[in-house]
């Protein structure tokens, strides 16, 4: 009995422990610093590939555009930003955390997407990861003094083979 009094004692700590350092993750994240940053990858997936190679053969895609766009809470687009990738794919939004006006910007009311690929042969966004539909930015991956970094993906695009074919009157 004393035993699960103490594991039950040590569960409720636990959670409010992760309760405490979220709000003040998700606090920093909204007040603290000057800019966010968000961070990712863009991949080539190839469908035609067996199963392990498509899983696990995916190419980075440099120059892929990847966007961000902030809303407010009346649904206005109150900044919109975009990132080039590099030779690993990899891309780092920087966005100042105060707007035009003053107004503040609000990470939980944003969406990162993808926009295009400079790859012809791999040009087709995939839904894998949100990558067209876009990810809202819920919790930061990392609160460390200044610096608040969000990583979303990483995001696929895939080659005109694997697209989904397009289908009249729903047949």
């Amino acid at each position: 009995m004393a035993q699960r009094i103490t594991t039950l004692v040590l569960l409720l700590e636990t959670l409010f422990l992760v309760s405490y350092v979220s709000q003040i993750a998700t606090t920093a994240a909204d007040n603290d610093v000057d800019v966010i940053h968000v961070a990712g990858k863009v991949m080539c997936q190839d469908c035609t590939l067996n199963y392990d190679k498509w899983i696990n053969g995916s190419e980075p895609i440099k120059g892929a555009v990847v966007s961000i766009t902030c809303m407010d809470e009346r649904r206005r687009v109150r900044y919109y930003g975009s990132d080039k990738t590099d030779e690993r794919g990899q891309f780092d939004l920087i966005v100042n955390n105060v707007l035009y006006g003053g107004k503040e910007l609000k990470p939980r009311l944003c969406k990162v997407r993808l926009v295009s690929s400079p790859d012809q042969s791999c040009d087709i966004p995939t839904n894998f990861g949100d990558g067209q539909t876009g990810v809202d930015l819920v919790r930061p991956f990392m609160v460390f003094q200044d610096l608040v970094k969000y990583v979303v993906g990483p995001f696929y695009y895939t080659t005109p083979m694997c697209e989904a074919p397009k289908l009249e009157n729903n047949y």
